[in-house]
């Protein structure tokens, strides 16, 4: 499995995000992953865990505070676009917010971004007209609302958030 930053992934990010003082999406994305010391110093300090690498996270975006949004590579045989997207805040908030790419950008077709999918996991928000056209021409097939989404994902990975919390010192 490659570690390039997908096309698909630059697109979705080409996309102007609308915070609106706090009722928009809050996110930053990136245009390229975070680099292996960038993510190894960071999940250290995270968990305050100087054993852990990070390798099996690809940082592709944050919220205003601080919060990462990475791929989880946790599925050894898949495309990167399969893997799950986990979101870390900055105060300690953590979970897996979709199964794949394709439920990803349900969440932000239904106007939910990565920190509000943990923070606020049963909100619910106006369709993003921009967001949902992208949905449509990227994963037509996949189209759910936000609870589905975050749902589905956190049925596939019930103990993530055990799992992190094993690692933290």
């Amino acid at each position: 499995m490659g570690k390039e930053f997908p096309d698909v992934l630059k697109k979705l990010h080409a996309i102007e995000i609308d915070y609106a003082d706090g009722d928009g999406i809050d996110f930053e994305p990136f245009d390229e992953f975070y680099s292996e010391e960038d993510t190894s110093d960071w999940i250290k300090a995270w968990t305050g865990n100087s054993s852990l690498d990070g390798s099996e996270y690809l940082i592709f975006g944050q919220d205003g505070t601080g919060g990462y949004v990475a791929i989880w590579l946790v599925r050894n045989d898949s495309d990167l676009l399969q893997q799950p997207i986990v979101f870390f805040g900055s105060e300690g908030e953590v979970g897996v917010i979709a199964q794949n790419f394709r439920d990803y950008v349900w969440l932000f077709a239904n106007g939910i971004g990565p920190y509000e999918a943990v923070a606020y996991p049963g909100l619910d928000r106006p369709k993003n007209q921009v967001f949902f056209a992208f949905a449509k021409k990227f994963a037509s097939q996949h189209e759910s609302t936000a609870s589905e989404i975050i749902g589905r994902a956190q049925s596939e990975y019930p103990d993530f958030e055990k799992l992190i919390e094993q690692l933290c010192k």
